[in-house]
């Protein structure tokens, strides 16, 4: 972190030893304000833990958050400083068990490999397995020592659709929360896994993908949803604003309302919310391959004998937020090209504040 706080793309070459032990250089490349944009992301995160902890929210929400690849000593996979990892820390504060749920198509390894050992995070990944990265993610991965039973790997193939995807989605969190029954959940929502992603290979619609969401909501144990991957960007942003409709139980329109910004984005679909899958995919995740993988999951959850418990111990200290009107805080947004748009003219009649 201390590196990340003073390398500029002017200095990295200078930094050339550091850049190679730190990971940086390739997927995880130096940028004007990259710093910033780190403390900004896991700043979001550790908030929303922090106001759950507080009983300020129920659910809380980071879209620029679920960085899941990076690690304690190195960036990895466009993934600079683990906001996930820091934000459940904040999260044991208060809770006994804390539950991470992981939908990206990539594994997410850096946060698994933080709670490898502890029984007090359960890590839980449903991603694409075998020549992808970050090539981890086995069936039989399961943690070790007081942590085993407590990492959940769901390896899938190319083609994942919305059908067998819940198929294998619900029944096992059903069981991870029977069996591990977590204090508060952290759901990374990547939107790579959802069809005609530039760099994914499942076949997800929004709605399939927003199912997930939904699901784990239901629960109504206090819930930290970030986002994650997603390389196609238009399909990006429609993923979580649905999923956002879905967190504030409001139904949105499937014609998306003309705005100011980046509208030619949209534009391929005829500026509809809804991805659909590729009917031309294969789903390459035989009926018996599924089966299989959830025989297993769930009989590495018969394993763990009840829902672990914490010796009582002076708890660190706390990050406070002051409970404020979120209506009075100014859309910073809305920059001056939108201002611009709005402002009054002389020669024209205007009924408004």
């Amino acid at each position: 972190m201390e590196f990340l706080a003073r390398v500029t793309p002017d200095t990295a070459r200078q930094h050339a030893e550091a850049m190679q032990r730190f990971n940086l250089g390739e997927d995880c490349p130096i940028f004007e304000g990259l710093f910033d944009f780190c403390r900004l992301y896991t700043g979001g995160s550790l908030d929303g833990a922090a106001r759950l902890n507080q009983g300020l929210s129920d659910i809380a929400i980071n879209w620029s958050g679920g960085l899941h690849h990076a690690k304690k000593t190195e960036a990895s996979g466009f993934c600079y400083i683990n906001d996930l990892v820091l934000a459940i820390l904040e999260l044991l504060k208060r809770h006994a068990r804390v539950l991470y749920i992981d939908i990206d198509i990539h594994h997410g390894d850096g946060v698994e490999e933080a709670f490898w050992l502890t029984d007090r995070v359960m890590t839980v990944s449903f991603h694409k397995y075998g020549d992808f990265f970050p090539g981890t993610g086995d069936l039989k991965d399961i943690g070790a020592g007081a942590g085993k039973y407590y990492s959940v790997n769901v390896p899938l193939h190319d083609g994942m659709d919305d059908a067998n995807y819940q198929r294998l989605f619900k029944p096992v969190i059903q069981k991870v929360m029977d069996m591990f029954q977590p204090g508060a959940i952290v759901l990374q929502c990547g939107a790579d896994s959802l069809a005609s992603d530039r760099l994914g290979c499942f076949n997800l619609s929004l709605d399939g993908h927003a199912e997930c969401v939904r699901f784990v909501k239901s629960f109504g144990v206090p819930l930290l949803v970030t986002g994650g991957g997603g390389y196609t960007k238009q399909n990006v942003a429609r993923c979580w604003a649905l999923e956002t409709g879905v967190l504030l139980d409001r139904q949105l329109k499937e014609d998306i309302p003309e705005h100011p910004f980046y509208w030619e984005y949209y534009a391929d679909a005829n500026h509809k919310l809804r991805v659909h899958p590729n009917t031309a995919m294969d789903n390459n995740n035989t009926k018996n391959y599924l089966n299989n993988v959830k025989q297993a999951v769930l009989e590495h959850l018969r394993c763990l004998d009840a829902a672990p418990g914490v010796a009582m111990q002076q708890v660190p200290p706390e990050h406070m937020l002051p409970e404020l009107d979120e209506d009075q805080w100014p859309d910073t947004r809305f920059g001056k090209w939108g201002r611009d748009k709005v402002v009054q003219r002389d020669d024209e009649w205007y009924d408004g504040d």
